[in-house]
């Protein structure tokens, strides 16, 4: 069993009570949990409405979060971890390092949600696309992705092949493009996750895909664990297949903190 989680989220975005989310994390065998809520700081407007819709506000929120993962750690036995989900976009890198110097997370996640203002997540966004236009969407999402990995502001790299969720740009990803993620990670104090959000879902995957994770290993690249966990059930379920994936894959797990 892997005795660490880098990533769930819990109610200070989009996840169930933050108490339920720890103690599930206790539950589930673990010694560490990462609550790495949701933020996006970017000032485009599409964005910005989205984030307040999902009250993705960690950026107003994270000091009376701190107080509350401080009091959850006294009463749990399981270490809890202060860290946060940044949507990431090279435009915003400015204010992204701004907000990560001034709250002081123990380790921060990045991931690549939106190429163009569009939620590569959303189907019917990439519906009327022809296919070279998806080609160039996920072009730009490595292209961002890399950029993530360089601007050495994060410690964990999520989902890394977020776009395979989509079926419109699923499969445009290839080995030159895990290629030059994993050139870059391996140049960066930066590590990816094995994420098993999709993993037991309509998905079926873990991220990255198989061929991903070739292409990681050959560049002696590590990873992390994270369940992208948003209940307690999710906690529960997704613990032992996580552990069951590093152990096929012969990987011991990295550790962030």
């Amino acid at each position: 069993m892997h005795a660490h989680d880098y990533h769930v989220h819990s109610n200070y975005s989009d996840g169930d009570l933050l108490w339920r989310m720890v103690r599930a994390a206790e539950a589930a065998g673990l010694e560490r949990v990462g609550v790495a809520d949701h933020c996006n700081v970017s000032t485009d407007d599409r964005q910005r409405r989205r984030s307040y819709a999902m009250g993705f506000n960690l950026d107003l929120t994270h000091e009376r979060r701190r107080e509350a993962l401080a009091y959850v750690d006294d009463r749990v036995d399981v270490a809890v971890l202060d860290a946060v989900e940044v949507d990431y976009s090279p435009a915003d890198e400015g204010r992204i390092r701004a907000f990560l110097d001034d709250a002081g997370f123990a380790y921060a996640l990045g991931s690549v949600h939106f190429v163009d203002g569009r939620n590569v997540q959303s189907t019917h966004a990439f519906a009327d696309d022809d296919a070279e236009e998806r080609r160039r969407v996920v072009e730009r999402y490595v292209a961002d992705l890399v950029a993530l990995v360089e601007s050495g502001l994060f410690e964990v790299a999520a989902h890394v092949d977020l776009v395979e969720r989509n079926p419109h740009l699923r499969g445009f990803m290839g080995r030159a493009e895990y290629d030059r993620v994993a050139a870059a990670l391996a140049d960066s104090r930066t590590v990816p996750e094995l994420n098993a959000g999709r993993a037991l879902d309509d998905y079926g995957e873990f991220h990255p895909t198989p061929e991903f994770v070739a292409a990681l290993r050959e560049h002696d690249v590590p990873l992390v664990p994270g369940s992208d966990s948003h209940s307690p059930a999710e906690v529960r379920d997704r613990t032992p297949v996580l552990a069951e994936r590093f152990a096929d894959l012969g990987l011991e797990p990295a550790r962030v903190v």
